[in-house]
């Protein structure tokens, strides 16, 4: 083995005492995880070497390479879109600049749900067709106001769902490049970076009704703020994800269930693999992050999905921070941050398969929230690999807390492959207060 391998299988773990070594240990630790491009440029940062899963078999080097004539600045969603699809897979750095709204039109005119829908289609015509006293409960809704609902969906997709090449960048200038209502959707592509993206209230005005959902039916919406779907060698870092003006908690409720207009913040599924999520902040929001969209995925998914998550920032998320099924995915020196009253379900949930690798991170949890609540097993049979994780700045056994919770539903102890892809390991007392002051959007260094 030679010495950068050996580099790459030391972990360094910061144990630092006391409030002067906790600041001095803050004050030396690098403030960016990116090696940079020609004279410091952020625009041209690559993957370093050993950081994630993204680092091997090639690593990560988005529009590194572009031309000057292939790096573009755009401020509209015409802009955005033009950009992307421009030069096919050509290397290319596209800079956002400001906040882009994804619904409007051509002209840059703000769109309302009203005018996406079409044949009919209204929301009080669809919940008065629907109803469970009309509609029943056996079924998904079908027919005329179901069929105007999918074509008015269609409208809408046409214009928040943005397609991202291979060799690309996507990097905001400054401190407030924002994306709004948007859908970054990574399908089929290699070797793409985003950064330093403030994504914000991915919405869908047009979420469907199944009463066959559960027990008690449930409201399922489409767009996620950035989907990996079937690609290679992903680098997403430094960015925020919140439902920002359109929160769970402020929607209505129909048929005693929330009317839900948010899918997920980040899924990374039918293949994709190589993937490094480090630096963001998730926010306010219920289905965060999903590695595998369905248990019978396997001929796509079995032996990918490798995916390393660190330096996250998880504050007020109700579940799936991340729920795994079938890849090796290491989480480590992450903060899982929630406040008391809000809504919380679970982080990792371990589904059909997974190999959840869980080490070092912090969790700051109010009273009434119980340590044994942060994994969930989706399917018997399963593993997890958790250690020297920390909950209210206090070492805690967390597969064991569960396992005392859960004595009918257990899970493995053994995930069965061990992380070396890691450049940096922080001890879990300092992770609150490094990702807390560094992670998101509009903190590059």
């Amino acid at each position: 083995m030679n010495r950068t391998h050996r580099r790459r299988r030391h972990i360094r773990l910061t144990a630092l005492t006391g409030c002067a070594a906790l600041a001095f240990g803050l004050a030396a630790v690098p403030q960016a995880s990116a090696a940079h491009g020609r004279g410091g440029d952020q625009a041209r940062a690559v993957l370093p070497a050993g950081d994630g899963w993204g680092s091997a078999e090639g690593s990560v080097t988005g529009g590194a390479a572009a031309g000057r004539g292939d790096v573009v600045t755009v401020s509209t969603r015409e802009e955005l879109a033009t950009a992307l699809a421009e030069g096919g897979d050509t290397p290319k750095i596209v800079r956002v600049d400001g906040t882009i709204d994804a619904n409007t039109d051509a002209a840059g005119r703000p769109l309302t749900c009203e005018d996406y829908a079409v044949d009919g289609y209204t929301l009080d015509g669809y919940l008065a067709a629907y109803d469970p006293e009309v509609w029943g409960r056996d079924a998904e809704p079908s027919g005329p106001l179901e069929d105007a609902r999918v074509a008015s969906a269609e409208r809408q997709k046409e214009r928040v769902v943005l397609n991202v090449p291979s060799n690309t960048t996507i990097i905001g200038t400054g401190r407030d490049a924002r994306l709004l209502g948007a859908t970054l959707d990574v399908r089929r592509a290699e070797n793409v970076i985003i950064r330093n993206l403030t994504f914000e209230d991915t919405f869908d005005c047009f979420p469907q009704w199944d009463p066959t959902d559960g027990d008690l039916g449930a409201w399922n919406s489409e767009y996620d703020s950035l989907v990996l779907y079937g690609s290679r060698h992903v680098w997403v870092d430094h960015n925020t994800f919140t439902d920002g003006r359109r929160p769970d908690a402020e929607q209505p409720e129909y048929f005693g269930r929330l009317f839900q207009q948010h899918d997920g913040q980040l899924d990374i599924v039918r293949g994709s693999d190589l993937v490094t999520v480090s630096w963001n902040v998730f926010t306010e929001h219920d289905k965060t992050i999903l590695l595998g969209n369905s248990d019978g995925a396997a001929a796509d998914d079995r032996g990918k999905l490798r995916t390393t998550f660190h330096h996250n920032l998880f504050h007020n998320v109700n579940e799936r921070a991340p729920r795994v099924r079938y890849g090796q995915v290491d989480v480590y020196n992450n903060h899982f941050r929630q406040d008391a009253g809000a809504r919380y379900g679970y982080s990792w949930g371990i589904g059909i398969e997974s190999a959840l690798v869980a080490e070092y991170n912090a969790f700051t949890l109010p009273r009434g929230v119980a340590p044994a609540q942060v994994l969930h097993r989706w399917t018997a049979g399963t593993s997890v690999t958790e250690r020297g994780n920390w909950v209210n700045h206090r070492p805690v056994d967390l597969l064991g807390a569960y396992q005392r919770a859960n004595p009918d539903a257990p899970l493995g102890d053994d995930a069965g492959w061990r992380p070396v892809l890691r450049d940096r390991v922080d001890h879990p007392l300092l992770v609150p207060l490094l990702v807390d002051r560094w992670a998101g959007a509009g903190r590059l260094r």
